[in-house]
């Protein structure tokens, strides 16, 4: 959520950024929370006048005579009746405010590129070199099932499509790829968190994901709860509500965890494989600090490099995009995201996105810290980014380092979690 201050200083800012990421009704809520807001700044005045008046007549009342005291006694009465209709005036104008504020999408910086969808994001950097194969490659659905790891069809049949069984190998590659991004963290001083899956309302609004995204969302109607997308989701909402200590931020954290998805809208696409799935793990990187734009700048930076020294240590080819403004969510002020190249799509596909959202998740959270001059409480930054996502990240760990009688090389860097094994399963005919 926005400063209201900022809405009142600069709206045409807040305005254009909301029809930079292509949503015009968003931008229309800037005009009704201008106006709400106005009739609100006209009815406190009135407000303070009345509550002031009733609090001077009854301090008073008992020095009046009796004749006095009941004409006193019956203008109270009158100015309560007003009072209360004020108040539920204001009471309702404040939730109207507020719902319009929701709506209404956080400002892209400038470095955001111009651009109408994912097709129209920048190529930031470009890194590894794409593998020119001796043999006809297979795709990693194909090796996957003739290795007998992977099981479309029985997972289709108890869930339903977009859903799989990982066996053997494959779901120790899976596990290993997560384990090795947990500890690239907490070897970079995060602290490991093994947060809940299921959360309220509040933490998915907090977040930026609700309004909007309650659609991708699989909800536990009966209890109120929604299935993560993201960790992001309940580390984010950590310390809602809490007043931090300057001295105590950044707070910095790394979560694993199982992640669902609708995948609502995308009938039709990416049916076969592992691309685009209902349920998948991540391991996400959170950070809260200091409502400092240049430190969150930094942080954003150094949060792409974790992901990106994950993958060359996987050894995988990539690129890093900035995110235009079409493509951009409601609470992100700036994205990055990194496409890894996938044989069997012949492109660069997301497998990373990292974002910086400075204080507009943290407000709808309320978090907040004290600074060590003892100034007034301020509203902290969040960031995320994915680390690692599985089993999208099997894609091109098959896919790339497959070798020509079917089985599949594993990078160093990964072979501890492996038994030590360079290589993972059996020649195929």
């Amino acid at each position: 959520m926005l400063d209201l201050k900022l809405l009142r200083e600069n709206p045409d800012a807040v305005r254009a950024g909301a029809m930079k990421k292509r949503l015009p009704d968003r931008a229309a809520a800037v005009d009704r929370a201008l106006q709400i807001d106005g009739e609100l700044r006209l009815l406190n005045p009135k407000l303070d006048v009345l509550r002031n008046e009733q609090k001077n007549a009854s301090r008073d009342i008992g020095k009046l005579a009796p004749a006095e005291r009941e004409a006193v006694l019956g203008k109270q009465k009158e100015r309560k009746a007003e009072l209360a209709g004020l108040e539920e005036r204001e009471k309702q104008l404040r939730a109207d405010l507020d719902q319009q504020l929701s709506l209404i999408p956080n400002v892209p910086d400038a470095d955001v590129p111009e651009g109408k969808d994912d097709t129209e994001n920048v190529e930031v950097r470009r890194v590894g070199t794409v593998r020119t194969f001796e043999f006809k490659p297979r795709a990693h659905f194909e090796i996957g099932e003739a290795q007998g790891w992977l099981d479309f069809e029985r997972a289709s049949k108890m869930a339903g499509s977009r859903n799989y069984f990982l066996f053997g190998d494959l779901a120790l590659l899976h596990d290993a790829v997560l384990r090795y991004a947990v500890e690239l963290l907490v070897g970079r001083g995060f602290t490991a968190v093994d947060p809940p899956l299921m959360v309220r309302d509040p933490a998915m609004f907090g977040t930026g994901f609700f309004p909007g995204g309650e659609e991708q969302t699989y909800r536990a109607e009966k209890d109120g709860l929604n299935l993560i997308g993201t960790s992001e989701v309940p580390v984010t909402s950590l310390h809602s509500g809490e007043m931090l200590a300057e001295g105590d931020l950044p707070k910095k954290y790394v979560a694993r965890s199982a992640c669902f998805r609708r995948e609502a809208g995308t009938y039709g696409k990416d049916t076969r494989g592992l691309y685009r799935v209902h349920q998948f793990h991540k391991v996400e990187q959170v950070i809260v600090d200091v409502a400092d734009k240049a430190r969150s700048i930094e942080h954003h930076h150094a949060i792409v490099k974790n992901a990106e020294d994950m993958l060359t240590a996987f050894e995988l080819p990539y690129r890093v995009v900035a995110v235009c403004g079409g493509d951009l969510g409601v609470p992100q002020a700036m994205k990055y995201d990194i496409e890894t190249w996938m044989p069997s799509r012949n492109a660069y596909s997301e497998t990373h996105s990292a974002s910086r959202f400075y204080d507009y998740q943290a407000r709808r959270l309320d978090i907040r810290y004290r600074p060590k001059d003892g100034g007034k409480p301020l509203v902290c930054h969040t960031l995320n980014n994915t680390v690692v996502a599985s089993p999208r990240i099997l894609i091109p760990l098959l896919e790339n380092h497959q070798q020509a009688d079917g089985t599949v090389r594993i990078p160093p860097a990964l072979q501890p979690y492996l038994g030590g094994r360079a290589v993972i399963g059996k020649p195929l005919g």
